[in-house]
């Protein structure tokens, strides 16, 4: 069968140049596009029958270079990279946005009373645990025994960190407080992940050449990598919950934000700009 496209184009690799911040920011914002969440099942198997034929050197009648790259990115933000199962929708990368502005501006609003801390720091840390299993490597499976540790071990050290601080807060400034949130969730990112990912600091992660041949395993390098993601995952949620204080603490004074649906409302949104 003659293909319309070359059959040299690496799917394997993000479009876009990586060495540069316009690429690396293109390719960022197309595997975290919110948009693929509502991709039905049928599309998601028509990028996946794309990709696979692709691969094996079989392109469709008509088939351009811009659908077979929507396909292969439609394909990563739906499917397991190592495993090729679908995964969980709320787990996908491209669930991330909605996902956190919702819970971090809710962790971000109903930070005062202990109910509330408890609550949606149990719902975050559901949150991640689904985001962590989801996105494991398939090479490490996650038993049962190691998913329910790290997930209590996480939503004991955040709901505890939380509660902590905001017992100390107390008679100090209210912007103090309102950074509680953030710092709770710090916590429990360096509990949660080293934890979800025990058996790749005990066994190693796959190492390979620059032709992608599988050498070995590498402990170290599941060191650096585990230790990368913790810093990253505290780095993210930086600027949705230790700027917005700031702002809502200068509003708060003032009439706008009397109105506990304003400050909601606000909360949400600068979770999400940020």
């Amino acid at each position: 069968m003659s293909a319309d496209i070359p059959l040299t184009i690496n799917i394997k690799e993000p479009r876009w140049d990586q060495s540069t911040f316009v690429g690396r920011a293109s390719h960022f914002f197309t595997v975290t596009d919110p948009r693929n969440i509502l991709l039905s099942d049928a599309q998601l198997e028509n990028a996946r029958k794309i990709v696979h034929d692709y691969r094996q050197g079989i392109v469709a009648p008509g088939l351009t270079e811009d659908d077979l790259w929507r396909a292969k990115y439609i394909y990563d933000s739906a499917f397991h990279p190592d495993t090729g199962e679908k995964m969980v929708l709320i787990g996908r990368m491209s669930a991330q946005v909605p996902m956190n502005m919702t819970i971090t501006g809710c962790m971000m609003t109903f930070y005062r009373t202990t109910p509330a801390v408890v609550f949606w720091q149990w719902i975050n840390q559901s949150f991640n645990a689904i985001v962590n299993y989801t996105n494991r490597s398939g090479d490490a499976p996650i038993t049962v025994s190691q998913l329910g540790t790290a997930y209590v071990s996480a939503t004991t050290g955040a709901v505890a960190t939380a509660l902590g601080l905001n017992a100390l807060t107390k008679h100090v400034s209210p912007l103090i407080g309102r950074f509680v949130p953030f710092a709770a969730v710090a916590a429990a990112n360096c509990i949660n992940i080293p934890l979800m990912r025990q058996r790749e600091l005990k066994f190693g992660i796959p190492v390979t050449d620059e032709n992608g041949n599988r050498l070995g395993e590498s402990t170290k390098a599941a060191q650096q990598a585990i230790t990368q993601v913790v810093i990253s995952r505290i780095l993210m949620a930086a600027p949705g919950m230790a700027i917005p204080p700031f702002i809502m603490n200068t509003l708060e004074k003032r009439a706008f934000l009397k109105i506990s649906k304003n400050e909601r409302f606000l909360q949400w949104l600068l979770s999400g700009l940020w």
